[in-house]
């Protein structure tokens, strides 16, 4: 029956996208009307709309929308892979590792992070968040492993190493400048500030290739959502797939984190909405999931960016607002 839903779903979701970009595009201290966005987009707008669309807001809005993918497809991996659905790699340290490294990454190369970013930088960046999250998987993935993985074990191993990690960030960046803290406090609480071209060239490739080949490997992540006996006698190496969509988690939270800082909470909502929506089949959900984790990181960015204006709030406390009542609600209903 949830099956037959998801194409209805596909659809919704499709407007609730459409609004999403259009507002996106057209909220800010320039307000655009919609027609003078598709006016622009195809080469008809005026110097001061091509500014504000073509290289503020659009290329913004794309890096958002890859992270919001990558962040929602990492959270459904681990959920699938400890079956349970309290996690997501913001709230079990993944994000925290990327960020660690991230944050060394900066503060050793860059003294002006977001303006001076060579060539190289760009594409040194996400190499470095995505190791350290590797790292920081790895750390929990041993310690919660032993005598098979345990749900409540990993989650709780995962909010103590998120803990270490944000610890050891905060102490780290007291090191610096007054400047640096205050930027480096901005990024890790998660911000698309910044967000150009540049970023937009290597996230968007790195989060299709990805999400394609995740997407592709539909049928081994439904067998994982079986028990372990079922999913053996049904001849799945447990281990090596465990570790393998672990590695695809790893590269997409480290490679979100590292250009749009720790957002926490989508990998979370995302997937447990959607599959109340069309059901736990991957094939569906994985696509549903990432609508919806953009529709939110849109709307949460744009609010972030105007309803203070001119002060900029991280878009990562605008999606904790509604992440941390949901996890709440999911912790209540744990048995």
């Amino acid at each position: 029956m949830k099956k037959s839903r998801f194409p209805q779903t596909v659809f919704i979701l499709g407007l609730f996208l459409v609004v999403a970009i259009i507002m996106y595009l057209s909220w800010g201290t320039y307000k655009i009307a919609p027609l003078d966005i598709v006016r622009t987009l195809l080469g008809g707008g005026t110097k001061l709309q091509n500014t504000a669309v073509l290289h503020l807001r659009l290329p913004r809005m794309l890096v958002g929308i890859s992270v919001g993918i990558a962040l929602s497809t990492a959270g459904a991996l681990l959920q699938t892979i400890t079956k349970n659905e309290l996690a997501d790699s913001g709230i079990i340290g993944i994000n925290a590792g990327a960020a660690v490294a991230a944050v060394i990454f900066i503060s050793l190369k860059t003294s002006n992070y977001y303006s001076t970013l060579g060539v190289l930088s760009i594409y040194v960046l996400p190499l470095m968040a995505i190791m350290g999250a590797g790292v920081a998987a790895f750390v929990i993935y041993f310690l919660s492993s032993r005598n098979g993985i345990k749900p409540k074990r990993l989650l709780l191993i995962g909010l103590g190493m998120q803990a270490g990690l944000n610890a050891f960030i905060t102490f780290f960046t007291f090191r610096g400048g007054v400047g640096d803290y205050n930027r480096v406090l901005i990024w890790t609480s998660g911000s698309l500030w910044g967000a150009g071209w540049n970023y937009a060239k290597v996230i968007i490739p790195l989060v299709i290739v990805a999400f394609t080949t995740v997407l592709l490997d539909y049928k081994k992540l439904d067998v994982l959502n079986l028990s372990d006996e079922h999913a053996v006698a049904l001849g799945l190496n447990l281990n090596r797939e465990r570790k393998k969509f672990l590695s695809y988690a790893v590269i997409l939270a480290g490679g979100a984190t590292a250009f749009a800082g720790n957002v926490g909470f989508i990998g979370l909502i995302s997937p447990n909405i959607s599959k109340r929506l069309v059901g736990p089949y991957h094939k569906n959900f994985l696509v549903i999931s990432a609508m919806i984790s953009v529709v939110i990181i849109l709307l949460a960015d744009a609010v972030s960016r105007n309803l203070f204006s001119p002060i900029e709030i991280p878009v990562g406390i605008v999606i904790s607002v509604f992440g941390v009542p949901y996890f709440i609600y999911l912790m209540m209903k744990e048995k």
